[in-house]
């Protein structure tokens, strides 16, 4: 196990800047998910890490040895990528082994390796197969089987789950958690998936525009997001936003106005222009310290939930997760309760004046 840490560190592609000044570590064993909209840096991130592209200023470290200018191949690091790369005119046993027969490994030790890698990933009645005979998730499976025979420090994944279908993905993100829970290294992981991030990591890293947003665990991020980027970005469906206006003190806080005029007191002295909450602490009915009146525009039913589209007018929104069983339709004009324990507030900057207090 090793730990990685970012000292500054900083890309640039001609003029343009892609990594704006990162500072980062993470620590022995982890399991972090970089996370953050397309073209933000994170899978530039990861190969800075990696050594496949150059630092442009900074420092990399990993174990506590710098590698900032080390050569990939002796960094401890193993990649698996997005697209499996396998050789289709080897077997699997051929395709994991491959790296260490050229770096001229003893036979035996290739052998043994591969075995107790095959044995993890629930390969080894495959071994004499070609690519071409196998399915998208055991194709991934050898492309992972083949970073794990390197016993790297550390563990780094570019999206290695985007290619598959949606049942392979939710089948190798639990083969993937259960490898890390058994082997205990440091893993670095790179998705545009939520699901992903907030199921396999022990921190996430938000990232917007090559600058990290914020750091911390899954339920961190749900429930305590720093600024609405943030609070937009994690969480599927996304925190309603909601325009507020302060009209005053009150002896608990703040009172503000939601839309259509109703008003809730936030535990604050300090002003806010957005109000935040996300689309399960919304609730169908008069609320414990405020309620909305919208009519539904729109209903997915997926079963164990509900989504409710609801249109409050003035050209806001809000998204209401109900009961599988609801019988609300669209057409429909129903109350939303809302309690402020539940409640976001940001300021006129996009800066969290307060969370809510679930955690």
């Amino acid at each position: 196990m090793a730990d990685v840490r970012l000292n500054n560190v900083r890309k640039r592609f001609g003029d343009v800047e892609i990594i704006k000044g990162i500072d980062l570590a993470v620590e022995h064993g982890q399991f972090c998910v970089f996370v953050g909209p397309s073209g933000c840096g994170k899978s530039t991130l990861l190969r800075l890490i990696a050594g496949l592209e150059k630092v442009s200023d900074g420092q990399v470290t990993i174990g506590g040895a710098d590698m900032t200018h080390v050569a990939p191949a002796n960094r401890g690091t193993a990649m698996v990528f997005q697209s499996y790369a396998l050789y289709p005119h080897m077997t699997v046993a051929e395709n994991i082994s491959f790296g260490l027969r050229m770096a001229n490994t003893p036979k035996a030790e290739v052998e043994q390796r591969v075995k107790h890698a095959a044995d993890m990933l629930q390969l080894g009645h495959l071994l004499n197969r070609k690519p071409s005979q196998l399915s998208g998730g055991q194709r991934q499976r050898v492309a992972i089987g083949r970073a794990i025979v390197r016993n790297p420090q550390v563990f780094l994944f570019d999206e290695p789950l985007s290619n598959l279908d949606a049942s392979l993905r939710v089948q190798m993100r639990i083969e993937i958690g259960k490898l890390h829970q058994d082997l205990g290294t440091t893993m670095i992981y790179v998705t545009h998936d939520q699901v992903e991030a907030m199921t396999l990591a022990d921190r996430i890293v938000v990232l917007n525009a090559g600058r990290i947003e914020q750091v911390g665990s899954p339920l961190e991020l749900y429930h305590r997001p720093k600024n609405l980027f943030v609070a937009r970005f994690i969480g599927s469906p996304t925190m309603n936003t909601l325009p507020v206006q302060r009209t005053g003190g009150d002896g608990d806080g703040m009172r503000f106005t939601l839309p259509g005029g109703a008003p809730i007191v936030l535990p604050t002295r300090e002003d806010g222009v957005t109000l935040g909450v996300r689309p399960e602490h919304l609730s169908l009915g008069t609320g414990e310290d405020a309620t909305l009146q919208g009519q539904v525009r729109l209903t997915e039913r997926l079963g164990s939930e509900t989504m409710l589209y609801v249109d409050l007018g003035s050209d806001v929104e809000v998204v209401v997760r109900a009961d599988g069983l609801s019988s609300v339709r669209a057409g429909d004009t129903v109350p939303i309760g809302v309690s402020r324990r539940s409640c976001h507030l940001f300021d006129s900057q996009g800066a969290a004046v307060i969370n809510g207090a679930l955690l």
